[in-house]
């Protein structure tokens, strides 16, 4: 299976997005600050994850890579959530993170299944 420009393309302006959410979130709260550096470590690693699955050698290998991406988009997500309930973080860069969050796992999810499917 190869991975489309496009996901590649996406998945940087995701990170992109976390890291611009980041730099405007108020670090003098050490809880936002905590939960702002972690959503940046795996928010950031989606990406990474999606550039190092363009150069995977088997299905195998390509499944692996884009689980790794799956548990850092769940991760960010969990973030992204303890930001907005907990921290009182709001607004529009939050929401929209969230939705493309949700977005980008279904899409890794049906990556993951088709290919096993082929393989299997």
């Amino acid at each position: 299976m190869r991975l489309s420009p496009e996901l590649r393309e996406r998945t940087k302006r995701y990170a992109s997005a976390i890291v611009r959410l980041y730099v405007q979130l108020p670090r003098s709260r050490k809880e936002v600050e905590v939960l702002g550096h972690q959503l940046l470590r795996s928010g950031t690693s989606v990406a990474a994850q999606i550039r190092e699955t363009s150069r995977a050698r088997s299905d195998s290998e390509f499944c692996s890579k884009i689980d790794g991406a799956l548990q850092e988009a769940d991760e960010s997500q969990l973030w992204l959530e303890l930001l907005k309930e907990d921290c009182g973080i709001s607004g529009e860069k939050i929401d929209t993170l969230h939705g493309e969050t949700d977005q980008l796992i279904a899409i890794f999810v049906t990556m993951v299944s088709k290919t096993r499917r082929h393989v299997g």
